[in-house]
């Protein structure tokens, strides 16, 4: 038995484990490298193990970092069964397909830079949507919360609810092979407890070895409520300057959390009910639409308000903007507006269009509501750039900016020590964290012997 890590080393994107037991391969997710364009040769370079060799994938999570690079995985042979949750396995479609999009729209731009330059060079997307079709093909057994699958013999696995987003699990592998057996967790991204939508993270039982989230090891959240607080001010503060509220936010369960408290902030009287809010994101929308459809992932209050025939998503002002066209007409908004867009960490996508008519504007705000890696265009914002550069221009930072840490769908230091220490692990894996709060984490853990693997690091168990 052996483990061996292919991504989100030392770093907070593109997750990806690779167990080997019983003759068999199984990889835990397969993300996608987000944050500057510099990872884009991360993203094409081979994986470290042959794509055809693979067996099983155990998903996770719907979110790109960790789905995002199984297009790519197909596409250069894999043949074998993806397992997800439902909601993970509608989830993913969506966020696959548009990745592809993406990827087609950049191969395309570049191809029209270099022709202008006069080179016959004509660069390729990382994948296509017809990739992205192709994956689909591949999902097999849906996954059901804490119920063993047998995936072959000497090794079973349990998904385990990790209340980070709609579907998202941890898994939970007990594996037997030349008379030895090992249990092994993965915890996934592991959400905050006391969340309005969705159930607390779920540990699972003692196990011998975890794999382990850090994202916010080194810090602990602001509390809800007065995060919520802080939204409402922020908003009630833009709208008294004449300004437009922008909010990059992640397009599953971010955006959905939002439209969440803006419609009981409309029900209660806290926001005016002629507040008009735009979800300017077809991804964002079309995940919207699934949460309706499994509401037996919800937390049992947010549940008992789909019972009695309300939509928790809907409020009197709401515009769903799906067409471009309609997107472009928001930017004719002076103020008045509370426009959610993404990328949440702007690295793509509307939000980037938003952020360029109104970043300048003085009665206008932004807010920041989630994680934000080194390199991106949030980052930037958020440590205080003057300027940023956007399509070719350098816009001048003068909105007021807000950061509001409370609406994270991680887990902070607390509750991950929390998890750790009911799951009980003689040897922990720590992954998806910059290196710093890795240690600085990792030096609170008691009773285990902690790993920091690096890129391509193999493991006996």
């Amino acid at each position: 038995m052996k483990i061996s890590f292919h991504g989100a080393d030392r770093g907070v994107t593109g997750s990806c484990h690779l167990l080997e037991c019983a003759g068999k391969r199984v990889l835990i997710d397969c993300g996608l490298y987000q944050g500057g364009h510099e990872l884009g040769e991360e993203n094409a370079a081979p994986f470290g193990f042959d794509a055809a060799a693979i067996d099983y994938v155990l998903l996770t999570h719907a979110h790109l970092d960790h789905c995002g690079r199984l297009p790519l995985l197909v596409k250069r042979g894999f043949r074998g069964e993806i397992i997800a949750t439902a909601a993970t396995r509608e989830l993913a479609r969506v966020v696959m397909l548009d990745s592809a999009h993406l990827q087609e729209e950049e191969a395309n731009w570049q191809a029209r830079k270099t022709a202008r330059r006069g080179s016959a060079e004509v660069p390729q997307p990382l994948y296509t949507t017809l990739d992205a079709l192709n994956t689909l093909d591949y999902f097999g057994r849906i996954a059901a919360y804490d119920k063993f699958i047998e995936l072959a013999p000497g090794i079973r696995v349990s998904f385990l609810d990790a209340g980070h987003i709609l579907g998202s699990a941890s898994v939970h592998l007990h594996l037997e092979e030349d008379g030895r057996s090992r249990s092994v967790a993965f915890s996934g991204d592991l959400g905050n407890s006391g969340r309005p939508l969705l159930r607390d993270p779920v540990p699972p039982p003692e196990v011998d070895a975890v794999v382990m989230e850090t994202t916010y090891g080194d810090r602990l959240h602001k509390p809800l409520q007065p995060s919520i607080e802080e939204f409402y001010q922020a908003i009630e503060d833009t709208f008294r300057r004449g300004g437009n509220v922008i909010i990059p936010t992640f397009a599953l369960e971010r955006a959905q959390e939002l439209l969440y408290y803006l419609r009981e902030a409309v029900e209660s009287g806290r926001l005016s009910k002629s507040m008009q809010v735009f979800l300017d994101s077809p991804m964002a929308i079309s995940a919207t639409e699934i949460f309706r459809r499994h509401p037996e992932c919800f937390d049992p209050e947010a549940f008992a308000k789909f019972g009695h025939g309300r939509d928790p998503f809907m409020l009197p002002g709401i515009h769903f903007t799906r067409e471009t066209a309609d997107s472009m007409d928001l930017n004719r908004i002076s103020g008045g507006a509370v426009i959610l867009a993404g990328s949440g960490m702007a690295t793509g996508g509307r939000i980037r269009h938003h952020l360029k008519h109104n970043l300048w504007r003085q009665n206008s705000s932004v807010i920041f509501v989630g994680f934000a890696a080194k390199g991106t265009l949030a980052r930037q914002i958020i440590d205080g750039a003057k300027t940023v550069h956007l399509f070719g221009e350098e816009i001048p930072v003068k909105a007021r900016i807000h950061t509001i840490n409370g609406f994270s769908a991680h887990a902070d230091r607390d509750e991950l020590l929390a998890w750790h220490r009911r799951v009980g692990a003689a040897r922990t894996f720590l992954v998806h964290g910059e290196e710093e709060v890795m240690r600085q984490f990792g030096a609170l853990l008691e009773n285990t012997q902690v790993e920091m693997p690096t890129l391509g690091q193999f493991f006996e168990l």
